[in-house]
């Protein structure tokens, strides 16, 4: 990869971890979803980042893609939501998407949340040239199980190009009948979800 180019992910993913932890450090109960989302984009912003996506904010059930409307302060985090704060940044069109799970004032979901973190990093340390896309969700979906959960089936990790967030290439967090490997200069998003439910989304 371009130096060039790799500099920019590299100072877009900084800005969206830093804006990320931001958001995460502030859903507390009885705060709305909308200053959740407007801190986050401003810090953004302000950082010299442009946003790839509205801030997501998916509470409980809702697994993903979630934001509010610009005017819209109803909705607030209260006690024992399981919150999903998904953040993208981009420079220059090289695009930054990243997420963290957080439950507020609680702890009953921790395993929960544990198993998802885990299940990404299991995933992150086998990347590299060459590696198949089934064993990816292989390994994720075996690591999410061995801790007593459910990873969604259908809801998966993808590639990034230029301006482009979902680049085609499906990253999937369940072994998939597939031939496709990773490619040298590649960039990927990796989204494990586990589940207490069905392991798959409806809409």
């Amino acid at each position: 990869m371009d130096r060039e180019i790799y500099q920019k992910y590299k100072r877009a993913g900084k800005i969206a971890a830093n804006a990320r932890e931001l958001g995460i450090k502030h859903i507390e109960e009885s705060v709305s979803y909308l200053e959740i989302v407007e801190m986050v984009e401003r810090k953004i912003r302000e950082s010299g980042g442009d946003l790839a996506f509205p801030v997501n904010i998916s509470v409980n059930e809702v697994a993903a893609h979630f934001t509010p409307a610009h005017n819209d302060a109803e909705y607030k985090f209260r006690k024992g939501d399981v919150v999903k704060l998904d953040v993208g940044a981009h420079i220059d069109g090289y695009i930054a998407d990243t997420a963290a799970t957080v439950e507020v004032g609680s702890d009953r979901y921790a395993d929960l949340i544990d198993a998802s973190r885990e299940g990404l990093y299991g995933v992150i340390d086998m990347i590299k040239p060459d590696v198949k896309l089934k064993d990816i969700g292989e390994v994720s979906s075996s690591i999410i199980q061995s801790k007593g959960f459910k990873p969604i089936e259908n809801l998966s990790g993808h590639s990034l190009e230029r301006y482009k967030l979902h680049a085609g290439l499906s990253i999937p967090n369940v072994p998939e009948e597939t031939s496709k490997v990773l490619k040298e200069g590649q960039e990927i998003a990796i989204e494990p979800f586990a589940s207490t439910g069905a392991g798959r989304v409806v809409s």
